[in-house]
């Protein structure tokens, strides 16, 4: 079983989104918000038991990395979004370009500064 960490699941949360090939991307004036896997997905992905997940998500909220809205589902904050696309940009750059393309990876990457 995998040590849990909030980088452990972001890290998971991208190979999902791209592996699934299902990116839901908001853009709003100035900000941009990526949909999380839910809970029972990354725990089932990581193949651990839901319960271990969620006190993760607890951190990660009080951290400003995600924010949790009934029946909408789980939502990168600007922290939050920094940290998934910088992952995207290091260490998933190929496989992100080729599910959004050359142009909508860029726009994702501009309009989330890295500080």
């Amino acid at each position: 079983m995998p040590a849990l960490s909030v980088d452990l699941l972001f890290d998971a949360a991208v190979r999902i989104l791209l592996q699934e090939r299902s990116l839901t991307i908001t853009f709003t004036k100035d900000l941009v918000r990526l949909k999380f896997p839910t809970t029972r997905r990354l725990a089932e992905f990581l193949n651990v038991p839901h319960y271990y997940v969620l006190p993760y998500f607890a951190m990660m909220e009080e951290e400003d990395l995600v924010t949790r809205a009934e029946r909408v589902g789980i939502m990168t904050t600007a922290k939050g979004s920094r940290k998934m696309i910088n992952l995207m940009q290091t260490k998933y750059p190929d496989l992100t370009r080729g599910i959004l393309g050359e142009a909508i990876f860029d726009e994702l990457v501009g309009k989330t500064p890295s500080s």
